[in-house]
């Protein structure tokens, strides 16, 4: 007996019921009952797809021996070999690669896998090392004056911080995000490591203490916090120098009279995560600057696992190889459009490069369920702030009164560069189809943004870079997606990618967007719009797709 009838439902309400089911034979069943009922194309397809991704979960880990590489992208592929030590597998899968697809970029996967297990054919021995002062004595060295750069070299590095962000009085989701992420990756490391580490939050601010009890129940198991009245508008220098002068205290560069405090007692912290919004990501670099140490910008999937490195450069032995503990792995969008690059931040002899930093792509992680029943380490951190800091001051500023946040919706409806036309109807007919339903907003592509279209003065107001959707916009998971008129660029999967139902209207069939949609309407947005608009207000959109999917 199945818990959801299809036959009972338009297809955009089964859509979010359907994905929490993870039974293969329940899902057949409805497949069935649709068949033998409404037998409409676009819930079987949604019923199809379902059933595909159940099975797929439940077959585990492909055999590397026995895949058909034809069936894996190039990311799965590089997912699948860094998990493989086996340098004859590799090699079987290379040559099954060159004999098939011959793709270079998988072929590159494989090979730098094949150099990670095996080591490079360099001759061995010591690399030696001159310090940069001396290896190039003609340029300026700046760092020569940061003893920490090479003083520190096997200093101890401990817990995540996370710095959560606040705006207008709130804590922003994505700081929650990041909390929940991070509680998850931290527990993980200590089972597997055998340690205990915690997740450390950071709040600095005009209202810092207002927040200690969210960020607690978020996830963190000490709180540090910074309060003053200047600080209610985020400013660059204070903001940096007070998190790394929290980041240094209690270890071998704390500030005078903070070289021992009782809530820390290692170097700097292992991994910094910071949001990727316009303040965090002018705070990310400049943090990570500071520490000395790198940073991979606007990350959408984090993870802490060992990593096999061969470079020279990283092992100090030409053709050795080393195996890296705990390195957390920084998945973000590679701006070449093809797929994802993992970054990783690796000490090498003579420097280290800790903490390990990324900022975060808001909607990248679940929103976590709150826990206002944990306990945790509050520290109210004193530190005299420098008048040089605050010389600017902003006497008169205009808040906006809300933002936009695109997340909570159950359908989000994004325009693209196919408004060109007529930009101002192109944004016209999107607001109308969002007004047709109870949940909905407007999104925007890049291409948007970044125009030189001429609006008018009642739909300008709705072309700013809050509502932009992709990898430097918000990421959104609704039930329903509609993007009109947007060729699909990876930047822009990224933001929407996780949606339940994708429905992409274009004039291109070609367009990359079709890899990653559901559904693609080939027609002209002006007048497929208004087309939806009219059948949502009937309550008949899944009719209406079905229909222009069977053309």
């Amino acid at each position: 007996m199945v818990e959801y009838d299809p036959t009972e439902y338009e297809i955009a309400e089964l859509g979010p019921k359907i994905k929490d089911i993870d039974d293969a034979d329940e899902l057949r069943e409805m497949l069935d009952l649709e068949e033998g009922g409404e037998d409409r194309v676009p819930v079987k397809t949604l019923i199809e797809d379902r059933i595909e991704k159940v099975e797929d979960e439940g077959d585990g880990e492909v055999d590397p021996e026995t895949v058909d590489l034809a069936s894996l992208t190039v990311a799965d592929v590089a997912n699948m070999v860094r998990d493989i030590d086996d340098a004859d597998v590799l090699r079987d899968l290379l040559e099954r690669e060159q004999a098939g697809e011959d793709r270079k970029t998988a072929k590159s996967q494989i090979e730098s896998r094949i150099e990670s297990v095996e080591g490079s054919d360099e001759e061995a021995g010591e690399v030696e090392y001159v310090p940069p002062e001396e290896k190039y004595p003609e340029l300026d060295h700046p760092t020569n004056d940061k003893q920490w750069v090479e003083g520190t070299v096997g200093a101890e590095y401990r817990d995540m911080w996370v710095y959560c962000e606040t705006q207008a009085g709130a804590l922003v989701d994505v700081s929650k995000e990041m909390l929940g992420k991070a509680r998850g990756l931290m527990d993980t490391y200590n089972e597997d490591y055998g340690e205990d580490e915690r997740v450390v939050a950071v709040l600095i601010g005009a209202d810092a203490s207002d927040h200690v009890d969210d960020v607690i129940a978020y996830g963190a198991d000490l709180v540090i916090y910074h309060e003053d009245d200047r600080l209610e508008r985020f400013r660059h220098q204070p903001y940096s120098e007070i998190f790394c002068d929290m980041a240094r205290a209690g270890g071998d560069l704390a500030a005078e009279g903070r070289e021992e405090v009782d809530w820390k007692d290692y170097h700097e912290p292992r991994y910094t995560v910071f949001p990727a919004t316009n303040n965090g990501r002018d705070l990310s670099a400049l943090v990570q600057g500071e520490l000395d140490s790198g940073l991979a910008s606007d990350c959408s999937g984090l993870y802490i696992e060992n990593a096999m490195i061969s470079n020279p450069a990283k092992v100090g032995t030409a053709g050795d190889k080393k195996e890296f503990e705990r390195v957390l792995h920084m998945k973000r969008p590679d701006f070449s459009g093809f797929e994802y690059s993992t970054i990783l931040c690796i000490d090498k002899p003579n420097r280290d490069f800790h903490p390990q930093g990324a900022s975060v792509i808001p909607g990248s992680f679940e929103l976590p369920d709150p826990d206002f029943e944990r306990e945790a380490e509050v520290v109210d951190y004193e530190m005299e702030l420098d008048d040089g800091w605050f010389q600017v001051e902003v006497e008169e500023f205009d808040r906006l009164s809300g933002g936009v946040d695109l997340t909570g919706n159950d359908v989000v409806v994004a325009v693209g560069r196919g408004i060109g036309d007529d930009p101002t109807t192109g944004i016209e007919l999107a607001l109308d189809l969002v007004d047709a339903f109870d949940e909905a907003d407007l999104g925007l592509s890049r291409g948007v943004i970044t125009s030189s279209y001429s609006f008018d003065g009642h739909v300008e107001q709705y072309v700013t870079e809050e509502r932009q959707i992709g990898e430097s916009g918000q990421e959104v998971e609704p039930d329903v997606y509609i993007a009109a008129g947007i060729s699909g660029a990876i930047q822009h999967k990224v933001g929407c990618d996780e949606s339940d139902t994708i429905i992409a209207i274009n004039t291109d069939l070609d367009a990359d967007i079709r890899d990653f949609s559901d559904y693609l309407i080939e027609g002209d947005l002006f007048e497929v719009l208004p087309r939806l608009t009219e059948a949502v207000e009937a309550g008949d959109l899944g009719a209406v797709v079905g229909e222009v999917s069977d053309d």
